[in-house]
Formats: C-alpha cells, sequence, structure tokens
C-alpha cells in the first residue's frame, strides 16, 4: 500500500474524492504505474507541512490514515474515491526530539531516514565543537531542503501519521535552550554509570512524555557540553561497553525507546 502526504485542499466533495497532481501525479502513474481501481493511502498535512491537529469536529484532521481508490486517472491528475478512514497507529505516544551532532560525509542523510522510520518527532542538527562539518547559512538552507525530502520520503514509506521536522542546525547552546522544556533529556555518555542505571531511567518513561535525546559527533562530546547538559538537566546514560558510531548511538537509543513505548 503507497502513502502520500497532501493538503486539504486537494479534498472534493467534503472529502469523499481526492485530486492528485504534480510530484505525486508522476510519482503514481508514471513511476509506480497504478492503474483504476487500485487503492493508496493519505495522511492530510497542514501548511507548516505536519499533518493536521486532531480536532474532534474535523474528521478530516489528526493522525488518521484515509484509503481511496483510484477512480480516473486523466492526462495530469488522480481522481480518488474514499473507501474508509483508519485511526492511525503509526506514531509513538511519546515526541521524542533527536539531537544530532553534525557528522561528517552524508551521515546526516542515513540518520534521518532511519530515525524518522524508528519513530523521531523531529530531528535537530547539532554544530558542537568537535563537529568537523561546519555549515554557513547558505550551506545550511540548501541541506535542509536535501534532509526534509529524506524525512518525508522515509514518512511515506514507513507510513507515519506525520512528517517529522528537520530543523536547521543550531549551536550547542540553542539546543539546550530547544530542550529545556522537555520531560525526558538523556545524553547518551560513554563514560556514563552502568547498564542497570539505564535500564532504571528507560523503564520510568511514560507514554506521553516529551524526550529529547543528545548525540555527539564522531568525536564525541567536549567535557565543557557534557557538563552543560547535565546542568540543564540531561541524564548521562551509557549505552554498553562498546564504543558506538555516532549513527549507531541514535538508532540504537530510538530502538530502546520504541520498544519501552509502544503498545
Amino acid at each position: 500500500m503507497y502513502h502520500f502526504f497532501v493538503s486539504k485542499d486537494q479534498l472534493l466533495d467534503g472529502g469523499k474524492k481526492i485530486s492528485i497532481t504534480g510530484a505525486d501525479y508522476n510519482h503514481m502513474a508514471n513511476v509506480l504505474r497504478m492503474k483504476e481501481g487500485e487503492e493508496f493511502s493519505v495522511s492530510i498535512r497542514t501548511d507548516e507541512g505536519d499533518v493536521a491537529i486532531p480536532d474532534s469536529e474535523d474528521e478530516f484532521s489528526g493522525y488518521n490514515e484515509y484509503r481511496y481508490g483510484i477512480e480516473q486517472i486523466t492526462a495530469d491528475e488522480i481522481i480518488g474515491e474514499l473507501r474508509f478512514i483508519k485511526e492511525s497507529g503509526a506514531e509513538l505516544p511519546s515526541k521524542i526530539y533527536l539531537f544530532q551532532g553534525l557528522p561528517k560525509a552524508d551521515k546526516m542523510e542515513l540518520i534521518i531516514q532511519k530515525a524518522v522510520e524508528l519513530g523521531a518527532y523531529q530531528i535537530i542538527p547539532v554544530a558542537m565543537k568537535r563537529s568537523v562539518v561546519k555549515l554557513d547559512e547558505k550551506k545550511a538552507q540548501n541541506k535542509i531542503k536535501r534532509w526534509q525530502a529524506i524525512a518525508e520520503s522515509a514518512a511515506k514509506q514507513s507510513k507515519r501519521g506525520i512528517i517529522p521536522n528537520v530543523h536547521m542546525p543550531v549551536t550547542m547552546k540553542e539546543a539546550l535552550e530547544i530542550a529545556k522544556d522537555l520531560d525526558v533529556k538523556l545524553l547518551p555518555y560513554e563514560q556514563a554509570e552502568g547498564m542497570e542505571y539505564t535500564r532504571k531511567v528507560i523503564s520510568q518513561i511514560k507514554p506521553g512524555e516529551s524526550i529529547g535525546i543528545f548525540v555527539g559527533p564522531e568525536g564525541g562530546f567536549d567535557d565543557k557540553e557534557v557538563e552543560a547538559a547535565i546542568n540543564a538537566g540531561f541524564k548521562s546514560i551509557t549505552m554498553g561497553k562498546r564504543i558506538l558510531r555516532t549513527e549507531t548511538a541514535g538508532f540504537t537509543m530510538l530502538s530502546w525507546l520504541l520498544y519501552t513505548l509502544e503498545r
């Protein structure tokens, strides 16, 4: 079942039908070669790119999944007919914010793709002291466009109810400010206490609590960054006796949280 994100203005006849044009039309008609009668699912996005906020008075909002069957294919439009509405169970009960130290090369693309698949709500790239990559504003803008497209593609593939936002790169100080109101703050760190403490911290997280994860770049955290994070309320936890790569650390933490939170 192919999944797409559409705007509310694409809904016709109160949502009983839907119009697919542009890039999604090209993908469905010319790449996937979908035919009349085939089904596809959609989530409704807002102007900000996320999905609509749940609204009890409007069935075409919230994290629902809408199943349409292709009724007609023209030269530039696909018309779908609503078949049923399914409550989406794809979203975790907690919003997880991944604060990722900027890595080298194309590692960020992999991190974003897998973080979205594993349920992250938002990915915030962080320029840390030991980050090799340095992005000026122009480069950052270009990167964000690419990274957001990767997030959308991963959200479609994994049938997420939302497209997680990739934030503009921030400094460590700015990242701590963004994280200040989160309920749970985790700092995977090789010099942290043993696994028993990690298990205790993870097991105490309750569904609905917002969670921040700070992951360092290839060179790890600077001591002052660790100190600042702990002073800001982050709990320093270990991820085992092995030293994980920066891209592996985030995946591991997200997997643990998915296992803990998903019902």
